[in-house]
């Protein structure tokens, strides 16, 4: 990107499965002279609270945000997308809204995916199976331990350090292409009644990441864009989720695809928005990635719209 980074739009913290607190996240965005930061943590609004009282202290806006997982079932793709969701503080206030969508997350995640991935996992690489990589069945206890909101990540974790799984194994297990892989999330059908009745702003998430080269942090479990430009029209459709933006700038995007992101946001008239992702301070940090001043304005002039 040309330009100096004002806004980092994607980030989590330990309210999902970042290192730093909801509070940190804002304060170490702060110290970074950023204009705007977002907490989008994974199927969950538990750090907005904090991190927009966080920001009472500082110069710096806060917007809400969530990053909301879809489960997609087509011939071309199964497994997992991102939808960014962004929402003014008020919102969170809204009673309706907040049941909408603590219902939509519940159905997405929670206890019953994490008992039949584990259930999976054994199935296909426990030490009973046919290609038994694992010494031990792996439980559910030892995965929820790692967080109230369990994600791929955790799973990861739990394999490389009670199972002492090399890296290449851990992916054989949880990848895509797994047998063991059951995508989390919900039909984006489910999200079209929280877009028609709140009022949000809705991009789909590094959809260029499942084609950034390997090894990387940032290469997402995706597929690579050309399967993801092919679901895109139903994205964009006014009877379906309608998202109004893409998520251009990202560390696991390359020039090549910020370019035909940019070129397609420019057709279909869609806003851009961007940010580290940041997890951690070591290997996926944050403050690394976001949209520069023009990118923001025209995000902020929608975002606004929305109170």
């Amino acid at each position: 990107m040309s330009q100096k980074i004002v806004a980092d739009l994607h980030n989590h913290s330990t309210a999902s499965d970042g290192e730093l607190s909801p509070a940190q996240v804002i304060t170490q965005a702060a110290e970074k002279g950023l204009k705007a930061v977002s907490l989008t943590d994974h199927d969950t609004l538990a750090g907005l609270d904090e991190s927009l009282e966080a920001a009472l202290k500082l110069d710096i806006i806060v917007i809400p945000g969530v990053e909301l997982t879809l489960r997609i079932c087509r011939p071309s793709f199964v497994g997992s997308l991102h939808l960014l969701l962004y929402f003014q503080p008020a919102t969170l206030k809204d009673k309706e809204f907040l049941k909408t969508i603590e219902d939509i997350f519940a159905a997405g995640r929670g206890p019953a995916l994490v008992r039949d991935r584990v259930a999976a996992i054994n199935k296909f690489f426990g030490p009973n199976s046919t290609t038994p990589l694992l010494k031990r069945p792996l439980t559910e206890t030892e995965i929820e331990a790692c967080a109230d909101n369990i994600t791929r990540r955790h799973f990861a974790k739990v394999l490389s350090e009670n199972h002492h799984l090399e890296s290449q194994q851990v992916d054989d297990i949880i990848a895509n292409r797994s047998p063991a892989y059951l995508p989390s999330g919900v039909d984006p059908d489910r999200v079209v009644p929280l877009r028609k009745n709140f009022p949000l702003l809705a991009f789909l998430a590094h959809p260029a990441a499942g084609s950034f080269p390997p090894p990387s942090h940032y290469r997402e479990v995706l597929p690579p864009w050309p399967i993801v430009a092919g679901l895109l029209e139903e994205f964009m459709a006014p009877e379906a989720i309608a998202i109004d933006g893409l998520e251009v700038e990202y560390p696991g995007h390359r020039e090549t695809e910020k370019r035909i992101l940019r070129e397609l946001a420019a057709t279909n008239k869609l806003l851009i928005c961007g940010g580290s992702d940041g997890h951690d301070l070591k290997e996926r940090p944050y403050g690394v990635a976001g949209i520069n001043r023009d990118d923001f304005s025209r995000f902020l002039t929608s975002y606004e719209t929305l109170a």
